[in-house]
This record gives structure tokens, C-alpha cells and sequence, in this order.
């Protein structure tokens, strides 16, 4: 990791010597040259903040506890723990939709009331002091969101994604889903896009939902958690990854409107593991969501919301509109996919690009994370109100039924500095918010509404502000930005089309901003269902299918998607779902030899030796053995199974010593220990004071050494150890030797997530660096 906090992998090969092909070898030539130690930089940025990060424990722990508790679970007991499991998916679904329902209600309300007082002081030909109202709103309400963040919360910056597509990988990631992040999301999002920075608040309820999950999951706040016994059972991560799931799926349905789409958002973006129980408690999620949101229109719909209007959530229903198409819109359609592959990859090579800038601004400080969060504001703000001067005033269409022109904070047609019966197309796609600019620019059955030169500059400003704007300290999301700029070049193809197409030119925006949400986060079956639960429109699935595959195709040609590049960019350490091709030709045997000697301890063990290995080292597990002295090469051993270390802490701070080395009665153990204690995280040794008497005592860890730990044999490939790892949730693996003699150790190392990093892997065999960048590229 570099001094900005970003991952680096070098391409080069080491002394520019010639080097076998790793595939052309002999049994007898060593497949690898080793030239460091393998080792990982546990740091990482979460948020705007550098954490230390570890991994989750996903895997069930099955010790003489677990097993205890699980034998004497009583039926009732079960449907308690399946009722809970509902209870607490309602409850997610609800409460991500009311806190949807109140960012919506507050940024329309005071963005509307913010363009209503611009709107009268253009209307009196006033224009510098309608700039100085709009530019000051903005700037006050872009400062109330990044000091938030800066000061309270700096892990609710940005869209929160990566961070929670992080944790469900299994990485721990410090202050993610706390009430406090949560708050400052709420808060600060209302005042980002309420100040009118090109961001969304799409991401934002994502995080928000998966907080809500987390949150009532754990009974609240660390500090002020709430007791109550059933919630016993979701004291693990287990359970806690399946609340977030919930959470995430809901956050966007909150977002779009979009129950269907939100679960599969899930299924394809953030999840790493799903199961069919899963998949029916996250759609019941999001099937309350969308009932709460439905409420909520009506009740607006009745004029009790004050400016809310028809604003706030993104709705493009196209049910009314006849949606024709033929063999010719082929070309036109494919041009839109292709167009938004290249784009959208682009936009993320830039974009990586302005994040790593970002990066080094925000390490010197505070204040300067909040220059830079007002001078974007600044820009913007002088950007939005200033270009629709270039625009050419456009008379209105006498046979379209909407109002024209018109001066409130809505409309389709903005009279801004024009005569009475003109319309300012610029400032109708400028002075307004997010959702309704996406409104206006996909409206149909309107050809001429927006010329293509205003058109070229909503485009490009849109480019600009997308790239400066993503990375400031606010909490942002990515998803309406990507729409904005897409459904530019889409609505500017469809009127160079126009003589020769039957789509509409409203239609055409549709698809040029999926395909570049396509091309940029490489999502397809969560996207093509989300737009179309947006449309409304069956008859539009052929087409977007087909847009949505081309431009996921082309994008995957040149880069990684967004989403990945910015896990890359905070040093965290994902595991991808398939292996680099060069692993096939590692074997975690030869993994193992890179790691420094494994540390083990014996089932009955003496104290000393227990707080030298916590210690000494940072292992967050131990092999438990039974059987001989390997110190004097007697019989062999057995591996009984693997402790985790914060069960040894727990063991010292209760002082469970025995005075004679012994195996300890059932009895015994569950006089001391529970389940839930047991499930909880306590791996702060440095407060445990040991006497120099109770360091010759013994402690028998069998009853809290999972006895069935997952293993590798040591000929196994780093490749199949990968999928293994990833695919059933593991923090440690084992690895075994081939062969098992008198005095050998029956466990030889031990794999955690950043031992199975290519980089991490590539630090220590340079000599693949050079295989993965040649043939197998």
C-alpha cells in the first residue's frame, strides 16, 4: 500500500531475467522461485478513514458449546429463532422505507423552497442575486453535509457499497454500519443533494438500509445495546450477514421503487453467498418497502407533503407510450450499447484517476476535505445557473398539454430569462433537482423539446461534475450521476434518429442511461429489471436486454467496474470469484512455506504458553493438537481442531485455570461459559493481568476448539483453495500434509483471506508476475 492508501501491483519483472514457463516443468525442476516472505498490509480506507481490518467469522464454530446448545434447542426455541429472523426482515423493510420517505420529503421540500426564491428573483430580471441566493443555498447546505462527515462520521462518505459488497465478502469493515454513521448518512445526504452536487442518495439508502439491518440485529448501539434473549440468537456474523443482505436489497427498492430489482441488486452486486431462505426474506423486505412508499404517494399525492410534488422518487412510467420497433432500430439500439461499454469504462479509468488526486487532498486534513467539498459546490452552482444564458430561448408548443413556460421548482419547461410563450431548455434540465432533471430529459412524445446544442452541454457539464464530484467527504451515490450523463448521449441519438426510428426519443434516454450504468458497474439482470419496474413497460425488455449485454461486454474489454476499481483503491481485501489462471500452478503446500512457522497449541496448555502466543503474535486462530511431543519426535499427533483467539482471552479474563493438567467435565464449561458469551468479539489482552503462579496452570481448550475446522491437503492448487475459501465463507484454512509419519505435525500452515490475494501472492513469487502478465493475459 502506498502513502495514499492505494494498492499498488507492480508489472515488472524482477532483474530482467528469462525464466521457464511455469507449465513446461519437470517434476524435478522447482516450479517456483521464492523470494520474500508472505506477508499483507491489514490497513485499509473505510470511508475517508484508515482502519485496521480483520476478516468475519462466518463459519459455524462447532465446539462442545455449539453442539450443547444446538442438542438442547427445544421446537419452540426454533420457531422463535424463524419468527425473529421474519420480525427482523419486516422491520428492516420498514424502517428503510420511512427514512427513504423522510429524505425525499426534506430534499424536495428544501430544494424546491431553494429554487422557488431563485425562480422570484429572476422573474424581476435580479439575476446576480438569484446566483448569490442559489450559490449561497448550495454552499450552506454542502457545509452542514461534509463538516457531519468530517467530524462525526468519516465512514459515511461516499456511497457505502464497496464497504458493505466488503463485509458480505467477509472483511470486518470498523464503524461501518454504527448509529452514528447511520445518522450522519441520513443527514448528510439530504443536504448533498438538496445543495444540487451531481450525486444521488441511491447508494446512500443502501448503506442506510444495511445500518438499519446491523443495528437491529445487535440490539442497537454498542454502548447502548438492547438485552433481550432472543436476540441471543444473532449475536454472530452469520445472521448479521443475512440482516445486511436485507438491508442493501431494501435500500434500493427505497431508491427505485424497485422491490424485484432490489433483491437481485443483491444477488448480482453485493452478496458472495445466497441460499433460497435468503432470497424469500430479502424479497419480503422489499415488499414493505414498496407498500410503505406507496403509502407515502398517496398521502403526498393529496397535497399534505408541501413542494414534495411528484419528485423525489425517480418514476418514468411509459405505460401510455407505444413502444414500436423494427429491424433497422438494430443498428441504432447496438450503437447505444457500444457507446455506453466505452463510456462507462472510461469514466471509470478517469474516475480512478480523480480518486487517487482526491486521496491526497483529504490526507492533509480536515479543512481541506471541506475546501474541497465547497469549491465542487462552488463550481457546480455557478455552472448550473450560468450556462442556461448560452441557450437559445424556444417558443412553446401550443398542442402539448403541459404548462408552458412555467417559473415554479418543477416543470418541463423552464421560462428562466425568456419572453412570455418561450421556454429556456438548459435551465429546464439545470435549475431543478436530480429527479426531476431525469424526469424531464426521459419525457416523451416531446422530439424537439431540447436542442442538440444544449444537449452537447448537459452532457458535458454532466461528464465534468460526475468525475470532480464523487469523492468529496459527503455522502454520494453513483447511480444518478451514470443516468444524467447517460441519457444525454442517449436523447441527443435519438434526435439525429429521429427521421429514421420509431422509438421515442424519451426511450432512447432510457437506454442510453442503463447501458452506461452497464458499462460502468457491469450490472445486467439487477439493471434490466430495475428499469423496468421504472418504465412500466414490458414491450421495452427485448431491447434493454440486448443494450444492457453489449455494453457490459464492451466495458469488460478495458477495465474493471466501478465498484471493484474502488475496492482496489481502499486497499480491502476482496476476493473475487474466480481465480487468476496462474494460480493452477501453486500449491497451497508451496503457499504455506512462505508464511512464517505455524503456531499451535496443545489441547490441555499450560497458561504461559497460551499469553506467549497471544503475545508474540497476531493469529486470530490456533491449531489445537493432540497426541506426542513433537519437541522429542514421539508418537504422532492429531489435530483436534482450531481455537479462535478471542475464546483464549475470554478463557484468561475468567480465569478458567485448572491447578493439574486434565480434560475438563461437560459440567465444567457450561458453569462458565455460554454460547452467547462465546459469540461475542473480546480480543483486548492487554488488560488481562496474569500472575506469575496462574502462568503454571493449565487451561483445557477442548470444549472451545471447533473441532471440525475446514482442510486442505498441501498438494492441493491455490486456484481450488480460492473457491473453497470464498464460496463457504472461511476466516482459516488448514493445510494439511500429503502424508502423515511418526513425529510429523499433522497441520503444516494455515491460509487466511490475504494469503490468497494475487497480490499478496505475486509480493512473495515474483516470477508469476511475469507468467500472468504474458501468456495467460
Amino acid at each position: 500500500m502506498d502513502e495514499d492508501g492505494n494498492l499498488q501491483i507492480s508489472n515488472s519483472n524482477y532483474n530482467g531475467e528469462e525464466e521457464a514457463d511455469p507449465e513446461n516443468n519437470t517434476m524435478n525442476q522447482p516450479l517456483l522461485k521464492r523470494h520474500r516472505t508472505l506477508s499483507s498490509t491489514p490497513l485499509a480506507l473505510v470511508g475517508t478513514k484508515v482502519s485496521h481490518i480483520e476478516s468475519l467469522d462466518y463459519e459455524i464454530n462447532e465446539n462442545d458449546l455449539f453442539k450443547h446448545d444446538w442438542r438442547s434447542r427445544s421446537k419452540a426455541q426454533v420457531l422463535q429463532y424463524i419468527f425473529a429472523k421474519w420480525t427482523l426482515a419486516f422491520l428492516v423493510g420498514l424502517l428503510t422505507g420511512l427514512i427513504a420517505t423522510l429524505i425525499n420529503l426534506a430534499v424536495e421540500n428544501i430544494a424546491g423552497y431553494k429554487l422557488l426564491a431563485v425562480g422570484y428573483y429572476i422573474a424581476q430580471d435580479r439575476y446576480v442575486t438569484g446566483l448569490l441566493v442559489f450559490t449561497g443555498a448550495n454552499l450552506g447546505l454542502t457545509l452542514v453535509a461534509t463538516v457531519l462527515v468530517v467530524v462525526f462520521a468519516p465512514t459515511a462518505a461516499g456511497p457505502g457499497i464497496p464497504e458493505i459488497k466488503a463485509y458480505l465478502n467477509g472483511i470486518d469493515t470498523p464503524n461501518m454500519f454504527g448509529a452514528t454513521t447511520m445518522i450522519v448518512k441520513i443527514f448528510g445526504s439530504i443536504g448533498a443533494v438538496a445543495a444540487g452536487l451531481d450525486l444521488g442518495k441511491e447508494g446512500p439508502l443502501v448503506h442506510i438500509g444495511s445500518c438499519i439491518a446491523s443495528l437491529l440485529g445487535q440490539g442497537g448501539p454498542d454502548n447502548h445495546r438492547i438485552k433481550w434473549r432472543w436476540l441471543r440468537y444473532f449475536n454472530n456474523d452469520r445472521d448479521r450477514r443475512d440482516l445486511i443482505t436485507c438491508g442493501s436489497a431494501s435500500g434500493v427498492c427505497a431508491a427505485f421503487r424497485s422491490p424485484v430489482g432490489g433483491v437481485l441488486f443483491a444477488l448480482e452486486e453485493v452478496a458472495t453467498w445466497w441460499r433460497s431462505a435468503l432470497l424469500w426474506r430479502t424479497f419480503f423486505s422489499t415488499a414493505v418497502v414498496v407498500v410503505v412508499l406507496r403509502a407515502f404517494i398517496e398521502i403526498c399525492n393529496s397535497g399534505k407533503c408541501g413542494l414534495f410534488g411528484k419528485g423525489g422518487l425517480i418514476m418514468f412510467d411509459v405505460s401510455h407510450v407505444e413502444v414500436r420497433y423494427h429491424a433497422v432500430d438494430i443498428i441504432p439500439v447496438t450503437l447505444i450499447g457500444v457507446f455506453g461499454g466505452i463510456l462507462g469504462s472510461l469514466y471509470n479509468h478517469l474516475l480512478h484517476k480523480v480518486l487517487r488526486l482526491y486521496n491526497l487532498i483529504n490526507q492533509k486534513g480536515r479543512i481541506h476535505k471541506v475546501l474541497l467539498s465547497l469549491s465542487v459546490s462552488l463550481f457546480t452552482s455557478v455552472c448550473l445557473y450560468g450556462l442556461p444564458f448560452l441557450a437559445e430561448c424556444k417558443p412553446c408548443n401550443p398542442s402539448i398539454d403541459e404548462a408552458c413556460p412555467t417559473n415554479g421548482r418543477s416543470g418541463n419547461f423552464k421560462q428562466f430569462n425568456c419572453p412570455n410563450g418561450y421556454y429556456n431548455d438548459l435551465a429546464t434540465l439545470f435549475l431543478t433537482t436530480n429527479d426531476d432533471a431525469v424526469r424531464n430529459v426521459f419525457s416523451s412524445n416531446t422530439p424537439n423539446e431540447f436542442g442538440m446544442v444544449s444537449l452537447w452541454i448537459y452532457f458535458g457539464l454532466y461528464c465534468i461534475l460526475g468525475l470532480i464530484t464523487f469523492g468529496i467527504a459527503t455522502p454520494s451515490g453513483l447511480f444518478l450521476p451514470i443516468i444524467l450523463m447517460g441519457s444525454a448521449y442517449g436523447r441527443m441519438l435519438g434526435t439525429v434518429m429521429g427521421p429514421y426510428t420509431k422509438i421515442d426519443q424519451g426511450l432512447y434516454a432510457v437506454l442510453g442511461a442503463a447501458s452506461l450504468m452497464a458499462g460502468s458497474m457491469r450490472m445486467t439482470v439487477s439493471l434490466c429489471v430495475i428499469f423496468l419496474e421504472l418504465t412500466n413497460n414490458l414491450l421495452l425488455l427485448p431491447i434493454t436486454m440486448f443494450v444492457l449485454l453489449i455494453a457490459k461486454t464492451v466495458g469488460d474489454s478495458f477495465n474493471l467496474s466501478i465498484y471493484e476499481i474502488i475496492l482496489h483503491l481502499k486497499g480491502l481485501p476482496f476476493l473475487e470469484a474466480n481465480p487468476e489462471p496462474w494460480m493452477r500452478n501453486l500449491t497451497v503446500g508451496e503457499l504455506g512455506d512462505a508464511k512464517p512457522p505455524v503456531v499451535t497449541l496443545r489441547g490441555v496448555e499450560k497458561v504461559a504458553n497460551i499469553v506467549d502466543a497471544l503475545r508474540n503474535t497476531t493469529h486470530n486462530a490456533f491449531p489445537v493438537l493432540d497426541g506426542g511431543d513433537l519437541s522429542t519426535g514421539g508418537d504422532a499427533t492429531e489435530l483436534h481442531g482450531l481455537i479462535l483467539r478471542a475464546h483464549l482471552v475470554k478463557v484468561l479474563k475468567k480465569r478458567w485455570f485448572l491447578s493439574e493438567k486434565r480434560r475438563t467435565e461437560d459440567w465444567e464449561v457450561r458453569e462458565k461459559f455460554t454460547p452467547v458469551e462465546l459469540a461475542e468479539r473480546e480480543d483486548n489482552f492487554d488488560d488481562v493481568a496474569i500472575t506469575s503462579s496462574e502462568m503454571q496452570m493449565y487451561v483445557d481448550l477442548h470444549p472451545l476448539t471447533n473441532t471440525t475446522p475446514y482442510t486442505v491437503v498441501q498438494s492441493m492448487s491455490v486456484a481450488k483453495a480460492l473457491v473453497l475459501f470464498r464460496s463457504v465463507g472461511l476466516r482459516h484454512l488448514l493445510i494439511v500434509p500429503k502424508i502423515q509419519a511418526s513425529g510429523m505435525s499433522p497441520v503444516i500452515g494455515i491460509l487466511t483471506r490475504q494469503d490468497l490475494r494475487a497480490y499478496n501472492i505475486l509480493q512473495a513469487f515474483p516470477h508469476l508476475d511475469k507468467h500472468k502478465s504474458g501468456k495467460l493475459q
